[in-house]
């Protein structure tokens, strides 16, 4: 036996030998399993995995997150297929499980996505380089200078109808490290809102995420007008890169450099506006 673990959602995952045929329905993790050396064992891919660049050209996409061709994913010929409980439907994980083995990740902090990081290196036979990895991705988030005032913040990932995000997701989970304190809590999931509510909540500011929406500059107004129309202080209204909040994998190497900056933005323009 190579390598047997029980995965993040209680499945008993065994390999008698390293996978040389990965198919990942994970974007995030399409990344990660790049930075950890696997680019040629790699096979299958979604049409999101946008990261790197070179993914979407290499590699063989075998459909979305929520909807692939089975087709594709047989032909193939897959050893392992690594999915994601929320981005996948169970349907997927499910056809995915009697065609090869499956792991599927279920992420809503950052000692779960550490976790993740380290399973996929023991199945992979990259334990090194996903060590290297977590390690480098603690040390930044370890030095993410302490908050002392959270900012009260509302990240919105849908527009029509508005939803946002709860407290028990990985986008919250980043929301507080980088020094926001989320308006909607305690709710969870992903709750829907009206205008009325981003008013009646009163925010400091609205974070208006990249993806999966792609909200835009005239979505900051609309909202902004919304708390004018009901005599309100309007918040700052922020497009931000949606990547860096909710993707997992590697990528979050990058991302408290990011909250540090948009930390540093926010509080510039606060100062401004109190002028």
């Amino acid at each position: 036996m190579f390598a047997s673990l029980t995965d993040q959602c209680g499945r008993q995952i065994q390999l008698d030998k390293p996978p040389q045929r990965i198919i990942c329905l994970v974007p995030s993790i399409t990344e990660l399993l790049y930075d950890l050396g696997l680019e040629n064992r790699i096979v299958g891919i979604t049409r999101y995995c946008v990261h790197p660049p070179q993914a979407l050209k290499e590699k063989r996409v075998v459909g979305g997150t929520k909807k692939i061709i089975n087709k594709r994913l047989l032909d193939l010929e897959p050893d392992l297929i690594i999915c994601n409980k929320e981005e996948n439907t169970s349907a997927m994980v499910g056809f995915c499980s009697t065609v090869a083995t499956t792991y599927v990740s279920d992420i809503s902090t950052l000692e779960e996505s550490l976790e993740m990081i380290q399973q996929l290196g023991e199945l992979t036979d990259t334990i090194a380089a996903a060590s290297t990895i977590s390690s480098k991705i603690n040390a930044l988030f370890r030095n993410i200078k302490p908050i002392t005032k959270p900012i009260p913040a509302i990240y919105l990932i849908w527009k029509n109808p508005y939803m946002s995000i709860g407290t028990d997701t990985f986008i919250h989970d980043m929301m507080e490290k980088a020094g926001f304190e989320n308006a909607v809590a305690p709710q969870t999931r992903y709750p829907q809102l009206e205008l009325e509510d981003l008013v009646r909540l009163e925010p400091q500011v609205v974070l208006l995420s990249s993806e999966p929406y792609n909200f835009k500059s005239s979505d900051a107004v609309e909202i902004c007008s919304a708390f004018a129309k009901a005599e309100k202080k309007p918040p700052q209204c922020l497009i931000v890169n949606g990547e860096l909040f909710s993707w997992y994998g590697s990528r979050m190497l990058k991302s408290p450099e990011y909250f540090k900056e948009l930390r540093a933005q926010i509080e510039a323009e606060s100062v401004t506006n109190s002028r």
